[in-house]
Order: structure tokens, then sequence, then C-alpha cells
């Protein structure tokens, strides 16, 4: 079978290779797998940006795909051959708190991603596709569409008639404003395209602010709210952008930190979150138990995944590059039709 593996730093250092099939062992299944997403942590992966130790050698990138499972090992008895899965992000994150312990089971991390025509995964570790979907919508889910789900409902409590603030158009933020309009909530987004903001406005946000023309744009969102400030923001820039999120709050509003696309070394000043009663919460993906009831929500409410590009399987390093480009709107996906 054929796979892609990190063999040196960079993305160039992406390189196809010939495997060996593996073989589910006891409350294991082999997927067969028909499409991946692309995330920004692939990115940061390929270049040795993402974690202080080194890939390790040979690593198989990309933690979310999509297949129809081809084999099950021994007790596994939730799914059967020819079920259409997605794999969850943290293959030991079955339900529950979060523990540090989960950390290794990252896919394209810790552990061998979803870059490969097959690929063993825990029984728990995988979840039926929502009905209807492609392969290609059901890879989009397993990191950006579940975090964007526990940012803004598991623990961003965003409630009907509530104001989300997202920033651009990746796929989390995406994500996070299909589920905040499915909820009855209002969107506030950022982006330095007028043609993607375009774009925003069609998908029913409330208002669009270029944050080149604006780059103050806290103070451009406060005014759009009359003052009051947003309930909810999903951070996906990370230090660059907190502190004017957090100045973009409403009083007891809430920050989820998810992301690093702003780049910077320090958040500026939090005591905003002080002065405001408001929490700042971290993101990290989710669980398995958390994934199924995201599913649930699409398919009552007909969400269906925003994908910008498809790429060939044989194209990886091309899809990266047009990843980190920034030029995309939604989801980049490979499929291995």
């Amino acid at each position: 079978m054929k796979r892609w593996e990190i063999k040196a730093q960079g993305i160039e250092g992406l390189q196809q290779v010939e495997a060996a099939e593996p073989a589910p062992g006891p409350r294991e299944v082999l997927v067969r797998v028909r499409a991946c997403s692309l995330n920004y942590r692939d990115v940061l992966t390929a270049e040795g940006k993402y974690s202080r130790a080194p890939n390790k050698a040979g690593l198989v990138p990309l933690s979310d795909g999509a297949g129809e499972v081809e084999s099950v090992g021994a007790e596994v008895t939730s799914v059967k051959p020819g079920d259409r899965v997605a794999g969850n992000f943290f293959q030991a994150w079955h339900g529950g708190p979060w523990k540090g312990e989960y950390v290794p089971s990252a896919m394209g991390g810790g552990i061998d991603g979803m870059l490969s025509e097959k690929v063993v995964l825990q029984e728990q570790g995988v979840v039926p596709l929502p009905a209807g979907y492609s392969f290609e919508e059901g890879a989009t889910l397993p990191c950006a569409a579940l975090t964007a789900w526990n940012s803004v409902v598991t623990h961003g409590g965003l409630t009907k008639g509530e104001t989300l603030l997202v920033q651009g158009t990746g796929g989390v933020s995406i994500f996070a404003l299909q589920i905040a309009r499915a909820l009855g909530a209002e969107v506030i987004a950022t982006t330095s395209s007028a043609a993607k903001a375009s774009r925003l406005q069609a998908m029913g946000v409330k208002a669009v602010v270029n944050y080149k023309e604006e780059p103050d744009w806290e103070k451009a969102v406060l005014g759009l709210t009359g003052k009051k400030g947003v309930e909810l923001v999903c951070e996906v820039g990370g230090a660059g952008t907190l502190e004017k999120s957090i100045r973009s709050l409403a009083h007891g509003g809430r920050v989820m930190l998810v992301g690093v696309l702003a780049g910077g070394v320090s958040a500026g000043n939090p005591f905003g979150l002080a002065m405001k009663n408001a929490t700042l919460r971290g993101i990290y993906v989710g669980s398995t138990s958390e994934f199924l009831q995201m599913n649930r929500f699409f398919e009552q409410h007909a969400v269906r995944p925003v994908i910008d590009r498809v790429f060939h399987f044989g194209e990886a390093p091309e899809a990266l590059r047009y990843l980190k480009s920034g030029a995309h709107f939604g989801k980049v996906v490979i499929s291995f039709g």
C-alpha cells in the first residue's frame, strides 16, 4: 500500500512510500482511507514547528480522514466491515474529561496519521459518518469541526440571541459560524478579503470586519454591538490576536483559545478578562463521545462542510502548500479516488 511519510523537515520532506499493509489487533479496525483533510497543524508538523520534540522518523501526517472499515480484530462489536467511518483525533480519548495521558494518541503527531491508503484505528476511536456525507465531507470533521463544536457548544455555551466572533475563513471558523447560525445566534467575522467577506455574508453573518482596512478591529466589533461586545470568541489567531479578542468581549463573555494562526509569543495583557469577569479556555479538539454528539447535531440541522478544494492523493505536498497560502475558504481535502 502507499502512504506519505515526513522524511525531512519542511513540506518538501514529505515522501510517498510503499509500506506493508497493517492488520488489526484486538478491539482494532482496519480502515481503507478514502479521503483526508488538512489543518494548519499539519503544515506546522511538516515544518517541524508544532512541537518542541522532533517528529519521529517516517511519521505519517494528517489527523483527519474518513473511509470504510475493511476488517476488524477480535472483540470488536460496535463496527463491522463496510461501515463508513472517520477516525477521532485522539485515539485514546473516548469520553469524559481531558487527561494528559491522551496526548500521545494524537494522530499525525504522537502516532501515525491518516495520509495512508489503509490505517488501523481503535474500535472506540472511530465514529460513523453523518447520514448522506461523502468521504470527502466526513474527512473534514475530526479536528476542525469537533474543535468548533466544543468551542461553541460544549464549553462555549452559545445560545440563541448571543453573538459569536470568528476570525478568518479556515475550517474551524467556518464550522463555528455554521453551528452558531444553527443555534440561532448572530455571527461577526473578520477577514482581509472582499471576496471572502461576500461569501461570509451569504452564509448569514451579521457583519464582516476587514482587519487590513481596520487593524483595530476590536473597536469595530464593539461598534457593531452597540459597545456591548460579543458573548463568545472562537480564537484561532492565538497570542497575536488574543488581547484584541478580549477587548471585543461583552462582560461575562468567553474566549475559546484554539489556534496559533496569528503567531506571536506573548498574549499581551490578559487582565481585561478580570475587568469583565470573562473566561478564557483552551480547546484541544475533543473525545469520541463529543464527536458522536456533534454528528447528531449536524444531521438534525443539515450542517454540511464547506470544501474549498480537493487534491488527489499524489498531490499531498501541493495541498499543504495551498493551505499554508491562506487562500482557502473552508476545508482543503485530499481524495484517494
